[in-house]
């Protein structure tokens, strides 16, 4: 009988160290695994590879810090998450031990290192490993036959398919730089076989299992087939941690590995569930085990359970376990459970998770209750709807009914395919599709869009796109401008005269149009012959302005000349709302951590309203340091300067870009000093002094997940501690005390009141008791 034993059991923690300690012993910088969500890169939703994050110096677009580099990086894939759980293969994270070369090292050395490491540092059975070369990678043959000592016959070449001319041995993406690959597969035994008498490398079976996978990029492709050879060539290694420690524990699957059976053996904990007893069970268990590894990972890293993008890779995954954890009978809410099972198998090699655990977990039950909420009514609705499909021998689910599942009951589209296909039935997702457009189309007719005045939106739609406003606010609140085009609430007019409401476009305004969260500027626009007052600016399409108001004397005419004048005052209060705004985001991140993002905002004159991620309510003692950073910046009278580059240029900088935001080639980056950085199109002051005060005079929760603070800056403070004062002077008085004794007044008239109200109750007592004895008298 074949002996399938390997040299030393290590775990998956053990491995990636020794594989890190493995490269830096050969001259590599072991780097941190990058984040999950690509920096700088827009092709990527999420990290899906090791070399994914090291693009840019493969390309030669940045400088790496050391031409040898070595990696464990953290990757997400979900191309196939329809199949996570229904096979032991499939997983949606994993992680990818690499090595990479830029312009250094190459085949000779890639090569003998990767068989180094498996056979004297791992042990492996040199007999049981088997390399595989691009068909006419002679110089790889080479290497491996000659200076490895490989038996010719054990290395397999993989050649071009005749007909597509692809190879699975030859790594290119169109054009660009590209090369051929070489692997090292490790033959586990007989028992993962498929029992053909020609199974071999390659074969779709289990025996053959590929642990390593240097890629030799010489070449640069046209996209054509035509190559050239490349002045630095560049190695690009890729193996599966997971998968190493499948072989080097010798188990079945990687759900088998020791960090990962620890999570399945708990998610069969909660669910009194045994694994490899029920085939539908196995598949539940297997893909919550994947899923709150993914999940997990990524709330570490910053990603938030949403609607769109990244977030709703996150927000399905979440869902998805969450419906397998009923399937199983787990009751209420368990994935933060399970995430601190993940959290204590992977810290040693991902030491934030242990930090951010406390958020991860109010992440992960926020986003689990919210679904509970939902989909015990969804699933209700669902099961009548399969019911009435087999009584009406229908297989294929209404798009109508589908889209009712996703309207009224919030079932993703996905989910719902998902739970039909596991009982044989489908959705037509075309009409699905036909169903969504009819609602948004009958929004859209139902919908009033008004501008501040009450203008419909179609006015505007029917001015001449090539009618555009300059904007020139910055540096001034004043200019000269042409009138373009005027309008009343409902139609395109030539002249405005004395008493009407309507919009006013120009060619150059110092105004600045709400957005941003900044509420647009108020003054006055005048003409030789009329003055309009402006109660609002609003952005319009195609790079319009409209300054909507009334005209309270004469009339103006397209054409005319204006004198154009932002209300100084207003625009000056507006301003220390808005760099307050800066500071204090700063500030939170500071005090409550890093995963504080923008998720709103909002300044106008009076006060500053910051919407922001975070899963607790702030404590007096956060408010009080909050408070105390952004007044000790404006007390450093730091200068806030502006400077307009490219978005590269400026993420280089460290500026922060608002998550999701659009932006177009160049971007303004407001900065003061060090502390503050971010990407920001609206008006600021020229030096923190300028704000002079800032008060924090409440904070709450609006949404999951997202808490509100709202503040007050310069006079408003003032103003806002003058109404205390009086009111305190009020109170003061009405107690027959003084500010300073008001407090003690107060608690000596509480005692008194207690003592009066218990003496209050013992006098019912006693008379309820003596008029009970007059009753037993008679």
């Amino acid at each position: 009988m074949e002996e399938l034993v390997v040299k030393k059991f290590y775990g998956e923690n053990e491995l990636r160290r020794m594989y890190l300690e493995f490269f830096e012993s050969k001259g590599h910088l072991a780097m941190k695994s990058f984040s999950l969500v690509p920096h700088n890169d827009n092709s990527l939703l999420l990290i899906n590879a090791g070399m994914a994050p090291l693009k840019p110096y493969f390309t030669g677009q940045e400088i790496p810090p050391r031409r040898r580099v070595t990696t464990c990086q953290k990757c997400i894939r979900t191309g196939d998450i329809e199949n996570v759980g229904k096979t032991a293969r499939h997983l949606t994270f994993f992680e990818m031990l690499g090595n990479f070369s830029f312009g250094d090292y190459f085949k000779h050395e890639a090569i003998h290192w990767s068989w180094e490491f498996l056979t004297q540092v791992l042990g492996l059975e040199e007999d049981r490993l088997y390399p595989s070369i691009y068909g006419e990678d002679d110089e790889a043959f080479e290497i491996w036959n000659k200076e490895v000592g490989v038996p010719a016959e054990k290395i397999t070449r993989f050649y071009r398919d005749p007909e597509t001319g692809e190879c699975d041995n030859f790594w290119e993406h169109g054009a660009g730089p590209c090369g051929p690959c070489s692997e090292i597969y490790y033959d586990r035994g007989e028992k993962y076989g498929c029992g053909k008498p020609d199974c071999k490398v390659g074969c779709d079976c289990d025996r053959f299992m590929e642990v390593w996978n240097n890629v030799f990029t010489q070449f640069e492709g046209d996209g054509k087939g035509g190559y050239t050879e490349l002045a630095q060539k560049n190695i690009d290694t890729g193996m599966g941690l997971e998968r190493l420690a499948v072989v080097m524990q010798d188990v079945d699957s990687v759900f088998d590995i020791d960090t990962m059976k620890a999570i399945r053996d708990k998610v069969c904990e909660m669910s009194g569930k045994k694994y490899q007893v029920d085939a539908l069970d196995d598949v539940s268990i297997r893909l919550i085990t994947d899923h709150i590894r993914s999940a997990t990972f990524m709330i570490s890293d910053g990603i938030m359970p949403s609607n769109e993008g990244r977030g709703y890779v996150l927000r399905r995954i979440i869902r998805r376990a969450a419906r397998h954890g009923r399937m199983l009978g787990i009751d209420g809410i368990f994935m933060a459970k399970l995430a601190a099972t993940v959290i204590n198998e992977s810290k040693d090699g991902y030491p934030e998770l242990e930090e951010k655990k406390d958020f991860i977990f109010k992440v992960l039950s926020q986003e689990e209750e919210k679904f509970g909420k939902t989909i015990d009514q969804g699933l209700s609705i669902l099961s009548d709807m399969e019911k009435q499909m087999e009584a009406d021998g229908v297989k294929v689910l209404s798009g109508e009914n589908a889209f009712k599942l996703y309207d009224t009951y919030g079932f993703p589209m996905d989910l719902t395919q998902e739970i039909l296909e596991e009982k044989g039935f489908s959705v037509d997702e075309e009409g699905f599709k036909k169903a969504m457009e009819v609602q948004r189309t009958t929004a859209r007719k139902a919908r009033k869009v008004t501008n501040y005045m009450g203008a419909d939106e179609t006015v505007y739609e029917s001015v001449d796109p090539s009618v555009t406003t300059e904007f020139v606010g910055y540096d001034s609140l004043n200019c000269k401008s042409k009138i373009t085009v005027l309008t009343t609430e409902t139609e395109i007019v030539e002249a405005l005269s004395d008493g009407e409401v309507g919009t006013v476009i120009v060619e150059q305004t110092p105004f600045y149009a709400t957005m941003g969260g900044q509420q647009g500027d108020k003054g006055i626009i005048r003409t030789a012959a009329g003055e309009f007052q402006v109660e609002d600016t609003i952005k319009l399409l195609g790079g319009k302005v409209g300054h909507v108001g009334k005209m309270i004397s004469g009339m103006m005419k397209t054409g005319d000349e204006a004198d154009l004048s932002v209300d100084a005052a207003l625009r000056a209060k507006i301003c220390k709302n808005h760099s307050a705004t800066h500071l204090l985001q700063k500030a939170l991140r500071e005090v409550l951590g890093t995963h504080v993002e923008q998720a709103g905002s909002y300044q106008d004159g009076e006060r500053t309203r910051f919407d922001f991620s975070h899963f607790a309510a702030m404590t007096p003692e956060e408010l009080e340091k909050v408070e105390k950073i952004v007044n000790d910046k404006i007390a450093e009278a730091i200068p806030v300067r502006t400077d307009v580059m490219t978005v590269d240029e400026a993420k280089k900088t460290g500026a922060m870009a608002l998550f999701g935001e659009k932006y177009g080639e160049t971007v303004r980056v407001v900065s003061m000093g060090d502390f503050s950085k971010e990407f920001c199109g609206g008006t600021h002051v020229k030096n923190t002094s300028e704000i002079a005060a800032f008060k924090i005079i409440s904070e709450n929760g609006v949404a999951a997940g997202v808490r509100r603070i709202e503040a007050l800056t310069g006079d408003n403070v003032f103003a806002y501690y003058r109404n205390l004062e009086k009111e305190l002077l009020e109170a003061a008085k009405a107690a027959k005390a003084t500010p300073a004794t008001l407090t003690e007044k107060i608690e000596h008239m509480q005692a008194e009141i207690k003592a009066l109200t218990s003496e209050n109750e013992s006098l019912k007592s006693k008379a309820a008791k003596e008029a009970l004895g007059d009753v037993m008298d008679q």
